[in-house]
């Protein structure tokens, strides 16, 4: 007796979707019943891409803060940001019983930079206003956010710093150390320190916890406006903000004579709020032979799928679109990154509050793409529950006038450290890594695409039926 080999119909299936060509609609059709034939035919539509303003108002959730300014030598586009941020009280913080002089030696505020794009040897310079106002931790903020709200930019600012990112005041040899952190160091009036240490000796509850601290009404307990006032070339990314209070005290257990810090610090439990402002983004809008991503704030790429001219009566079961990036046209000198991650959500979704509500893709109507050094594109490998939905809609009758419309928005995605390590969870992907969540991609980002109005990108969808 010979022995049949049956290959189970989910692998015919599989098979079946990993091209589009005129042979697939009889692929594995001698390997099933006449009754049960599956009929596979792949389509290809147009979809029509353009660039999508942002319009410097996206939320602002981000670990970092930013400060400086930066032209784009490709596009000529810039971007500029700066900062307000909070400080953080430990729990129950104390001085030092033995002061010496019962003084405070100097007041500083350290910003500490773990990466900048650009020249680190262009020159800025940023004034620092006290805030007057509470940032609310409840609330959301904006890259647009008024700094005019929370401080009063017509008095006199506490403190100007002119500033590298390479500090050349530092010695070469501390520098160089492993340990050393580059850093922006504005020192602070010292009656500032002085006037804290003083209420701390008669009102220590003003420093019982974080919400005492902001509330107390004491120099920089509401925060810090950095103001950019002049400079460009380079951005830095701003890991850490340190409020510090320098002084000398007596060691009883060393029994000698040393100089510590009292320090508050901007951290994750207490408000970062930078705003951005983006430049001469007008030509980019409105380049019809191409389309745009740029981050942070600044040009999305919003496609138009066809909804319209899909196969209604067939089921579909694959459907793909991959996004081709130019290269860059500049090949020298300080030029921004590549968006790493891109996702596509339905407009609709992003203008009703996607990331307010903390959404992450889904893979039904809203997708991760990873970018592929290899082909220079990004690519989503099947977005067929998006289609049927937007199929469904239309059948209920209650499809938006901007059903069929996604936006391409460059994001920054956390996930579970403790899932695989894998690198990608992209759509193309076999990654088991979990996406916790999802952000605004606020890194120097920026990249042309193909599209536009004569250059539509092809979307292959492949339809199935039973005979």
């Amino acid at each position: 007796m010979k022995t049949r080999h049956i290959i189970p119909a989910i692998i015919l299936l599989a098979i079946a979707f990993t091209s589009c060509d005129d042979n697939t609609g009889t692929l594995g059709s001698d390997m099933m019943p006449a009754t049960d034939l599956v009929q596979d035919t792949c389509q290809t539509y147009n979809v029509t891409t353009q660039s999508y303003s942002a319009g410097d108002s996206v939320l602002a959730r981000s670990n970092r803060s930013y400060l400086g300014r930066f032209t784009d030598p490709e596009t000529g586009t810039s971007i500029q940001s700066d900062f307000l941020a909070q400080f953080h009280c430990i729990e129950d913080f104390a001085f030092p019983d033995s002061i010496i002089g019962d003084s405070v030696m100097s007041t500083e505020l350290l910003l500490y930079v773990d990466e900048y794009v650009g020249d680190s040897l262009a020159t800025f310079k940023v004034s620092v206003y006290p805030l007057t106002q509470v940032l609310d931790p409840d609330a959301d903020y904006y890259t647009n956010i008024n700094p005019e709200r929370y401080c009063d930019t017509t008095q006199p600012p506490i403190t100007v710093k002119w500033y590298t990112l390479s500090d050349r005041t530092i010695d070469d040899n501390i520098r160089q150390k492993s340990s050393y952190k580059n850093h922006i160091r504005i020192p602070l009036p010292n009656e500032i320190g002085q006037q804290i240490y003083q209420a701390y000796k008669t009102h220590p509850e003003y420093f019982r916890d974080s919400e005492s601290w902001i509330n107390s009404g004491l120099p920089g307990s509401k925060g810090f406006y950095f103001r950019l006032e002049s400079g460009d070339g380079a951005m830095a990314y701003i890991n850490i903000a340190q409020f510090n209070l320098n002084l000398r005290y007596h060691d009883f257990e060393e029994d000698i004579d040393t100089t510590g810090m009292c320090q508050f610090a901007a951290t994750e439990e207490v408000i970062q709020a930078t705003r951005f402002e983006n430049h001469n983004l007008q030509n980019l809008l409105l380049d019809n032979q191409a389309t745009y991503l740029k981050s942070p704030a600044g040009i999305f790429t919003l496609a138009t799928l066809p909804a319209d001219q899909l196969n209604y009566n067939d089921t579909i079961n694959s459907a793909s679109i991959t996004f081709t990036r130019y290269n860059d046209r500049v090949p020298n000198g300080f030029k921004l990154g590549i968006p790493k991650y891109l996702l596509m959500v339905r407009l609709d979704d992003y203008q009703d509050g996607y990331f307010e509500q903390y959404r992450t893709a889904d893979a039904n109507t809203s997708y991760l793409a990873q970018f592929n050094a290899a082909t220079n594109t990004y690519s989503f490998s099947n977005i067929s529950h998006l289609l049927n939905t937007m199929i469904a809609e239309k059948r209920a009758g209650t499809a938006t006038a901007n059903y069929n419309k996604v936006l391409i928005i460059p994001v920054e995605p956390t996930f579970d450290s403790a899932s695989s390590t894998s690198t990608s969870t992209t759509t193309s992907s076999k990654s088991t890594r979990t996406l916790v969540k999802l952000c605004h991609d606020f890194s120097m980002t920026s990249t042309r695409l193909v599209g536009g109005d004569n250059n539509p990108i092809p979307l292959k969808v492949i339809y199935s039926k039973f005979k």
